[in-house]
């Protein structure tokens, strides 16, 4: 579902949100006579192939702020979260990084979203930013070599991939098909696919889509394996079980981190396909304390039905202030990076963040399920 085809009620709240954090995010603003605010820089990517992913991160990470400055703020100075949109361009991605480089209150960068555009920040900052954290940005590359500025607290495409394909094993599946949305999934993830699959002796079949979804999941043969790693947005997942639908033989499809569960459900209701989605953090009905957090946080400033994806910003966000909260000398550009150049671990209210030797937090997925009779399970 991409933004111009959101329900309005939900196109009405993201608006509000939105055009507040592009032009100066008002609720996080200090009120006269406060503190002087510090600021907490957010990329958000609204090309037409990532923003739905963005849009509901940016949704999770605004809460966890808001949050914040309802409580007091960051060391008794409020929090300015400032969101800034690219359009998911190298140049737009370095406008935006610079504008962040040349505000001296900016502390930190938190939160980058999409993938492509987290990978681009990795490379900028030392050029541009030397000095500044780019802390739990939504990257889904697990092949990226991580420096000494970029934090990331989510496991990536490559773990997903194991995960889901690991469960698969136990259960005593020999084959899984990877079906790849477009020319951009085959080129990004076939290698993470395939070694994960050979790495669990599984036989492995491929598809990719040219352009019509629904027509591939129609034209799959009896041959194809019943269970399908999906590798591509809500949208597509959308049409491919539309055309899956259509045949008589009963599959369960597979899709990773920026899969929507709750927007299948609302746009293709009657389904005949299970769809499995494993993701990087917790359940959004999880009992957990932070999720607890998350959900309240997300009713009292946004009205908003808890998913996976506004879930990751918030716990971004609340990581970012845990270790910003922490730094025992005064709070600058400098402090903040040392401070997350330490890699301590944290427990974020029973989510934990401990990274390893390739600089990555990145054990953590879970898997939920959207059944035929519309409900998201697990």
């Amino acid at each position: 579902m991409r933004w111009s085809s959101l329900p309005l009620r939900r196109r009405g709240v993201l608006a509000l949100g939105l055009a507040s954090a592009v032009a100066g995010p008002v609720a996080a603003q200090a009120p006269r006579g406060a503190a002087r605010p510090l600021v907490v820089g957010q990329l958000f990517d609204t090309s037409l192939a990532e923003q739905d992913v963005a849009k509901d991160f940016l949704v999770g990470s605004r809460a966890a702020w808001q949050d914040v400055n309802s409580r007091g703020g960051l060391r008794g100075r409020p929090v300015q979260h400032f969101a800034l949109e690219v359009d998911g361009t190298a140049a737009g991605t370095r406008a935006a990084l610079q504008q962040l480089a040349d505000n001296p209150a900016c502390v930190a960068l938190c939160g980058t979203v999409s993938d492509p555009v987290a990978v681009q920040v990795a490379g900028l900052l030392p050029q541009l930013a030397p000095a500044l954290a780019h802390v739990a940005p939504w990257l889904q590359n697990s092949g990226l070599e991580i420096d000494e500025r970029t934090f990331p607290i989510f496991a990536g495409r490559q773990e997903q991939i194991a995960h889901a394909l690991k469960a698969l094993s136990l259960v005593g599946v020999q084959e899984v098909g990877a079906v790849f949305a477009s020319a951009r999934e085959l080129e990004l993830y076939q290698r993470d696919v395939t070694r994960s699959a050979a790495a669990l002796k599984l036989k492995l079949s491929t598809f990719r889509a040219d352009g019509d979804l629904d027509a591939l999941g129609q034209r799959l043969g009896a041959n194809t394996p019943a269970l399908l790693l999906f590798l591509g947005g809500t949208p597509e997942l959308v049409q491919f079980t539309r055309g899956l639908g259509r045949q008589a033989r009963q599959r369960y499809v597979i899709g990773l981190g920026e899969v929507n569960l709750q927007t299948v459900q609302q746009m293709a209701p009657g389904r005949s396909t299970p769809v499995v989605a494993a993701q990087p953090v917790p359940l959004a009905a999880s009992p957990l304390p932070v999720v607890r957090h998350y959900r309240e946080c997300l009713a009292r400033f946004f009205d908003e039905p808890p998913v996976a994806l506004s879930l990751a910003g918030f716990l971004a966000a609340r990581y970012a202030f845990e270790v910003l909260a922490a730094i025992d000398v005064p709070l600058t550009r400098a402090s903040a990076l040392a401070a997350f150049q330490r890699r301590a671990d944290v427990d974020i209210g029973g989510f934990r963040v401990s990274f390893d030797e390739a600089r990555r937090s990145a054990g953590f997925v879970t898997q939920s399920m959207l059944t035929i009779d519309g409900r998201v399970v697990g």
